[in-house]
């Protein structure tokens, strides 16, 4: 089933890595870098990162964990603590404005209002000692001014439109009292209750079963369908990017190593990363045969190594790798960051 959802995406989806001709996109981080400072020394966490997100369109951020792609999602809305986080370099455009050089008081009014996330865990996303209703109810009263009573009917609203059952009675419930699709559920419609044009979804179905997964996802499918919005899904699940996803960036080490249209980077993977990423899906390996790995782990953001990121793990790494860092080049609208990309492809 997986994999004919993935065969499926190869056909249908084809947008260009590029930003299409006379088009401002909705989303363009230029350069951006996010450091922490740690007794180890200075973690670069995101490190020279450039992404693009048109109208109405789903990127999908992929990578292991400690790849970057949850430090940039929350340096996105600016949600990291400054110490120790640091916005070190690069601009974050939204609909032309660079938010990180907006004030407190104006990325305030852009969060929940014009940008909203999903968070990975709701049952700590929400605030236990307010009901559901509440907390739909505080997006809409600072945003919007509504008094209470039009505030709790638009909170009865979402409920309905992200499908909870009895959502009257729901409305009056605290967190710990739903399930974990539900809660998830109240976290979509806690994002969607203004109408944001950029909704992150940071690792939406993490611990939720297989069946929940499905429906969370085609309920953010939904909604995006409807009200046209953006969406940046952030995973480290290719199945997932293969049924939802326009164009994917695949990051290690805090840099984009390789990126394409869905069906570009799933029929002609050029970076030894996403290849080994690719052969480690269960529904891609052939029949008896054992699944593929990938040796080692994501390198400390403390220590990485020289040149390529990823030499320390890659077959293919050579003297050059060590010396030289390779630089994103893009090559019939897929860019990828690597100095064996022929012979990645015979791999």
């Amino acid at each position: 089933m997986a994999t004919q959802r993935i065969e499926t995406t190869r056909e249908n989806a084809g947008q260009s890595v590029g930003d299409g001709a006379g088009e401002m996109p909705l989303l363009r981080i230029e350069g951006l870098r996010t450091y922490f400072a740690t007794d180890d020394g200075l973690a670069l966490a995101v490190d020279g990162i450039d992404l693009t997100l048109r109208e109405g369109e789903t990127l999908g951020l992929v990578g292991e964990s400690g790849s970057g792609k949850s430090v940039t999602a929350l340096s996105i809305l600016r949600l990291l603590p400054v110490p120790p986080a640091q916005y070190a370099g690069g601009r974050i455009l939204f609909r032309g404005r660079d938010l990180l050089a907006l004030d407190d008081e104006a990325m305030r009014a852009v969060r929940g209002n014009d940008i909203a996330m999903i968070f990975q865990e709701p049952m700590t996303a929400l605030n236990p000692v307010f009901t559901v209703g509440d907390q739909i109810m505080e997006t809409v009263r600072l945003h919007r001014g509504y008094d209470a009573k039009r505030a709790r009917e638009h909170a009865l609203e979402m409920l309905q439109r992200v499908g909870i059952s009895s959502p009257e009675r729901r409305l009056d419930e605290y967190p710990h009292q739903l399930s974990g699709g539900m809660r998830q559920r109240v976290m979509i419609a806690i994002a969607m209750s203004c109408d944001p044009a950029l909704l992150i979804a940071d690792e939406p179905t993490t611990a939720l079963d297989v069946t929940i997964q499905a429906q969370i996802l085609d309920l953010i499918l939904e909604l995006q369908a409807r009200e046209g919005m953006s969406v940046l899904l952030i995973t480290h699940d290719l199945g997932i990017v293969a049924e939802t996803a326009h164009r994917v960036a695949v990051l290690y080490a805090g840099k984009v190593v390789e990126y394409a249209t869905t069906a570009d980077l799933f029929a002609a993977p050029r970076h030894p990363y996403t290849i080994g990423l690719l052969r480690s899906l269960p529904e891609l390996a052939e029949d008896g045969a054992p699944l593929a790995t990938i040796p080692g782990v994501v390198p400390s953001a403390t220590r990485f190594p020289s040149g390529c990121r990823f030499r320390t793990r890659c077959s293919l790494a050579s003297r050059r790798c060590a010396e030289e860092e390779p630089l994103l080049v893009t090559t019939d609208e897929h860019a990828v960051a690597c100095h064996h990309t022929e012979e990645a492809a015979r791999l």
